[in-house]
């Protein structure tokens, strides 16, 4: 059984964020397929590419005005010409396109994924497919002066097509939640909204610091965050999601340099996690999931099911966003109340 809160969704199911499990499985899938195969899922792409460079030739180059690039270095080390100032902003990652709204630069996103729920308003954006596969021709139509992705999730194929049709990228990469804070600073910079991106960066550093201060001495308690339950699948040490654990007060009882580690039940069992640690934006599901699963082998042995010690967390917590910090202090008071109410 896969966990309900972080199944794969079908195509008629409407997401309510993005789960890391999905796209796991999605590289697993990839990592496992012919390499005929994989050629036949690349000649779409090249299809659309060719056929959007024939009908908007020369992108880079037709400018409504006479606006200067300015060339910035984005996270992963690329350089990128980007038009100033910069008024149309499509978002290929849920993450990002809240970062936009949290910059107040809700005004110049012109287009995002499916994914892109939150705030709702998002969601009535123009939608140019998944962050996966977006559609190229979709994507060039909205005449974009920036494209941002996230490197953990969107492909470098997709990154390269962009390139091709004269469209720039940049690319975030953050690896923990002060890198989260700072890279939508440094976004901030880019999209010509400074100020925005300081008075975020403080106000969202102040509460991590107080954060901080209340657990300051606390024994951390020993979890393991759920991606996927069959199999079952957590998060390495190098993860920003394995930050957000440590931030809230907690640390991860998986020790693996891989980022999305597969366990089996057995070592699960030898480990003996304090607490299980789930996201979703559905806690009654994750509830229900679980007492599914403490009548099967294996899980009933673990301490965590039988004394029901779940934490659950918005799915805040799979986007390295604004909503990053409100997921370390939604952890931290589930698994630290008494430092909450007065009582330590």
């Amino acid at each position: 059984m896969r966990s309900g809160t972080l199944r794969e969704k079908g195509d008629r199911d409407k997401p309510y964020g993005i789960s890391w499990g999905f796209f796991v499985l999605e590289k697993k899938k990839r990592a496992a397929m012919p390499k005929k195969r994989k050629q036949a899922l690349r000649a779409p792409l090249l299809t659309v590419l060719i056929a959007t460079a024939l009908a908007f030739p020369a992108r880079a180059h037709v400018q409504n005005d006479a606006r200067a690039p300015r060339e910035v270095t984005d996270e992963t080390g690329r350089s990128v010409r980007i038009p100033q100032p910069v008024r149309r902003i499509v978002s290929l990652a849920p993450s990002l396109t809240e970062t936009l709204y949290a910059l107040g630069l809700e005004d110049r996103l012109v287009g995002d994924t499916d994914y892109c729920d939150f705030p709702a308003e998002a969601a009535k954006k123009h939608k140019v497919g998944g962050a996966i596969n977006p559609n190229m021709e979709e994507v060039a139509a909205l005449k974009p002066d920036v494209v941002l992705v996230v490197k953990s999730l969107n492909r470098l194929e997709t990154v390269r097509a962009l390139e091709q049709l004269g469209i720039p990228v940049y690319s975030t990469d953050p690896h923990t939640v002060r890198e989260v804070v700072l890279s939508m600073r440094r976004l901030a910079e880019v999209l010509g909204a400074e100020g925005a991106g300081i008075t975020l960066d403080e106000k969202l550093e102040s509460r991590l610091v107080s954060m901080r201060e209340k657990l300051n001495g606390i024994p951390p308690k020993r979890v393991m965050f759920v991606v996927w339950t069959e199999p079952l699948i957590s998060v390495g040490k190098k993860t920003f999601i394995a930050d957000v654990l440590e931030q809230a007060g907690a640390s991860s009882v998986g020790e693996s340099k891989q980022d999305w580690p597969q366990f089996s039940l057995e070592e699960a069992v030898r480990l003996q996690p304090e607490y299980l640690v789930f996201a979703s934006s559905h806690s009654e599901t994750v509830k229900n999931d679980v007492e599914a699963l403490a009548l099967k082998p294996g899980w009933s042995a673990m301490d965590a099911v039988k004394k029901r010690r779940i934490a659950v967390i918005s799915d805040a917590i799979n986007r390295p966003g604004p909503r990053i910090v409100d997921a370390v202090e939604e952890l931290a008071r589930q698994l630290h109340p008494e430092v909450f109410t007065g009582k330590n």
